[in-house]
């Protein structure tokens, strides 16, 4: 009976990939916080994450779908980032990240054992 690896680790690791680029859209709207005009932007990621499953994939370039954020208190300026939403949207998606990563190895550690026959 053969295992495949691939297909047992595959939602974890698309999880991660997601959250990766779910920071990158995060941070560019903390960097561009004083920026004028700047539309602050962010994914649902679970609907992201439907569309994985459904076959769609990361690696073949497929960007995830931005949705602009709208502001509780819009800026003069037509910016709209609120830095503290944008932190806490950023820590929360850090620590779904960390807890992404602890289950992954949690699976490959047993994995591990179950190779090696303990």
């Amino acid at each position: 009976m053969s295992i495949r690896i691939d297909s047992l680790l595959s939602l974890h690791a698309q999880a991660l990939e997601l959250r990766v680029k779910r920071s990158e859209i995060l941070a560019a709207n903390l960097a561009n916080a004083d920026t004028p005009g700047y539309q602050a932007k962010d994914i649902d990621f679970a609907a992201e994450m439907r569309r994985l499953q459904a076959g769609e994939s990361l690696d073949s370039g497929l960007e995830p779908r931005l949705l602009y954020r709208v502001p509780s208190q819009p800026s003069q300026d037509g910016n709209t980032v609120e830095l503290s939403v944008e932190q806490a949207e950023f820590s929360r998606n850090a620590m779904d990240f960390q807890t992404s990563l602890t289950f992954l190895s949690m699976q490959v550690r047993g994995l591990k054992q179950a190779i090696e026959g303990r």
